[in-house]
């Protein structure tokens, strides 16, 4: 967080990419498509899924710290410490959270008072905060499990490129779930992403495609599975 906050390139980049895809694709989808059950894909329809997107993104790079603190070789003052490792995994997994609630929040705010997206209410907005919470949970869980297991910053990388796209273009942040073909429905609904896209679209404009109870489960549990999973194979890593 501290570091996030001295960064003032990191932070304009953080937000200028996920409102460009706003603005640019808001208007285009806006002039050019149209849902078959009725409806646009307008800025408002999209808000949740960019917001998302900013978390997803933020959440699963936050695991390249682990990779900086071997390289440099913090991680082996970092593992002798008096402190279990899973606790600091844990403090990892917050301190990344925190900073992708910090981008998703802001984007929220610029949406909404800034682009003209509609919001359903400010209790919906204040709740939405929580679902970021959960996605960015088990997203980062994700990104640290990862870390812990490659040794390289470039594999890294590479494999957070394999994982980001495919999962963010299943996840229904672009369109609806209704309007796809059966195989593919099947692929977005084992995405836990679109859970938590479907999460946000119901807080912020009270529209979604799949139960808000069962949306809040699922990204509960894969929060759960991910951070144990983090923790444990934190606890196996080599500095």
């Amino acid at each position: 967080m501290i570091r996030f906050r001295r960064s003032k390139s990191r932070i304009i980049g953080s937000l200028a990419t996920p409102l460009f895809f706003l603005i640019i694709l808001g208007s285009a989808f806006n002039s050019s498509f149209q849902m078959r059950g009725g409806g646009q894909t307008d800025n408002s329809f999209l808000a949740p899924g960019i917001i998302g997107m900013s978390i997803l993104f933020s959440s699963l790079t936050g695991g390249v710290s682990i990779i900086w603190d071997r390289e440099f070789g913090f991680l082996k003052e970092i593992l002798i410490a008096p402190v279990p490792r899973f606790f600091v995994a844990l403090g990892k997994a917050i301190g990344g959270v925190i900073t992708a609630m910090i981008q998703g929040t802001m984007i929220m705010l610029i949406a909404g008072f800034g682009l003209g997206v509609e919001y359903r209410s400010y209790l919906g907005m204040a709740a939405s905060v929580g679902v970021m919470l959960l996605i960015g949970l088990g997203f980062i869980g994700l990104g640290i499990a990862l870390a812990s297991l490659i040794e390289s910053h470039e594999g890294f990388q590479m494999i957070m490129t394999f994982i980001t796209m495919p999962v963010l273009l299943l996840s229904g942040a672009f369109f609806k779930i209704g309007d796809l073909p059966s195989w593919l429905k099947t692929l977005v609904y084992l995405d836990p992403l679109t859970y938590g896209i479907m999460a946000l679209r119901y807080t912020l404009i009270g529209e979604t495609e799949i139960p808000i109870t069962i949306c809040i489960a699922v990204i509960t549990i894969f929060a759960m599975a991910t951070i144990s999973m983090g923790g444990y194979l934190f606890q196996k890593t080599k500095a």
